[in-house]
């Protein structure tokens, strides 16, 4: 049973540990602890793509990198990875021009915004960078053959 999820179990296996590592990463560059990132989209390690590329990699080691399934899950795998860091990342940079921009207007005008719209809170990181979208990638090839080889 566990030998016929192993791709599954090494997917969540993978994105799990990548939002645990992102406190611990902050920890290390920043010597402030950063707890919200555990639930946070964006950040090292991508964890979508650390659980893509595990699931991926599992398949084709337990699939044969020649079966239609190992196919299948590696298209998935570049179709996420690329919105993570491309489609995701900039749509987060827009949210940040946009959030500035309404400030900026505020300020020049002197006055605030009446429209609720303009109190919604917005989630400026949204993606990733292709340095965080590598360390996913990583991770998740580390967690599948670390599973794959003591199963």
């Amino acid at each position: 049973m566990i030998r016929s999820m192993y791709p599954f179990w090494s997917a969540v296996i993978a994105a799990l540990l990548a939002q645990c590592l992102k406190p611990v990463i902050y920890f290390g560059l920043h010597r402030k602890w950063k707890l919200s990132l555990i639930k946070d989209s964006g950040g090292f390690p991508s964890s979508h793509s650390a659980l893509v590329t595990a699931l991926s990699l599992s398949v084709g080691l337990q699939e044969r990198f020649s079966s239609t399934l190992f196919a299948v899950t590696l298209a998935l795998a570049v179709i996420v990875v690329y919105d993570a860091a491309n489609v995701r990342y900039y749509a987060g940079q827009n949210i940040r021009l946009t959030k500035q921009l309404a400030r900026d207007v505020q300020e020049h005008l002197n006055t605030e915004f009446e429209n609720p719209v303009y109190n919604i809170k917005l989630k400026d990181v949204l993606g990733h960078r292709w340095i965080e979208v590598f360390g996913g990638i990583t991770l998740g090839c580390i967690v599948a053959l670390m599973i794959h080889y003591l199963l």
